[in-house]
């Protein structure tokens, strides 16, 4: 098998492409080999040692990937050799096989294609723990999206219009608004032309969003809160703008407003039944049309540290998926 090998955690331009043994699965494991693996922000994080998890060296980057079981290991019933899965495990995904804990893969119903497969795991697991969990969104709210165009952002999106909302997407310009127009947002903002504050007074008649999803961070996160609705729920959800921003305390006092944390990850692992009944939920509205990954464009494997510079030019719309 090949692999892109992180020796040296320095960035990406420390990536090699090797030739590697290929792995036999062990107790609790499959060795799955890769159609595709999509590109998320945590694998620009880990190759420059940035991201909270800090896998042993070497190790071979790509959280999220999709393919089909060729050996499974001891114990694993319920997967079996021939059987198209998708897998976020947080390592692994740049290369041709990989091995992937049984207890993380997905399996994918027929006409569930490797591409879309690899690209909807963390981005819809992520935006409907978010928004139907954490932050019990109803029909008829309001649902403000930052960053609306990038991976969790579509997302959000898609999942707020099947919940019933209403949805604002905010985005850094006319293209990515358009884009998000296209898969059904109600109003956008484009913060780079617009004034965020002036234009949700506009939008919602000075009430306010009830829900602003935030994979952003960064200078917009105090505007879009002072904007905040009357006992409205601002989901943490990253910081892809870089900073961590820090909201004056009053501000959720004054609004009766709550700040939500979303960590999925960590949901799955301490509330595995549920989230798998989410992930059951969420493949059924695959299949009935309501969600579909946006996919900016795919690639070959063997250009991935391309890959890695579109992503960091902020040039994304959508997911970027590489191919084998």
């Amino acid at each position: 098998m090949h692999a892109w090998l992180c020796e040296n955690p320095v960035g990406v331009e420390a990536l090699n492409w090797k030739e590697i043994p290929t792995p036999v699965p062990q107790a609790g494991q499959v060795l799955i080999r890769i159609e595709a693996a999509s590109l998320n922000f945590p694998d620009l994080l880990i190759v420059q040692n940035k991201y909270q998890m800090k896998p042993d060296l070497p190790f071979v980057p790509g959280s999220e990937y999709a393919g089909v079981i060729e050996a499974v290991g001891e114990g694993v019933t319920h997967l079996k050799v021939g059987q198209s899965v998708a897998c976020l495990s947080g390592t692994g995904g740049f290369g041709t096989h990989t091995l992937a804990p049984a207890k993380l893969c997905m399996p994918l119903p027929a006409g569930f294609p490797a591409v879309d497969a690899a690209a909807f795991i963390m981005i819809y697991a992520t935006s409907h723990h978010a928004l139907i969990d954490r932050a019990a969104l109803k029909a008829g709210e309001t649902v403000l999206v930052l960053g609306a165009a990038g991976g969790v952002g579509t997302a959000a999106i898609q999942i707020a219009k099947a919940a019933g909302a209403r949805v604002i997407a905010a985005a850094s310009t006319d293209e990515k608004c358009a884009l998000c127009k296209s898969l059904g947002a109600d109003e956008t903002i484009n913060y780079t032309t617009q004034n965020i504050r002036e234009a949700l007074k506009t939008i919602t008649e000075g009430k306010g969003p009830d829900v602003i999803y935030d994979p952003v961070g960064g200078d917009f996160a105090e505007p879009a809160f002072r904007s905040i609705a009357w006992r409205g729920r601002y989901l943490v959800v990253g910081f892809a703008a870089g900073p961590i921003p820090a909201l004056p305390f009053n501000l959720a006092l004054l609004k009766g407003a709550s700040i939500v944390g979303v960590f999925w990850g960590d949901f799955s692992r301490r509330e595995p039944q549920a989230n798998a009944a989410m992930m059951a939920e969420l493949a059924q509205w695959y299949a009935q049309g309501k969600v579909k990954p946006v996919i900016d464009r795919t690639m070959p494997m063997s250009e991935l540290k391309a890959a890695y510079a579109h992503m960091g030019s902020r040039g994304v719309m959508g997911k970027l998926v590489m191919v084998n």
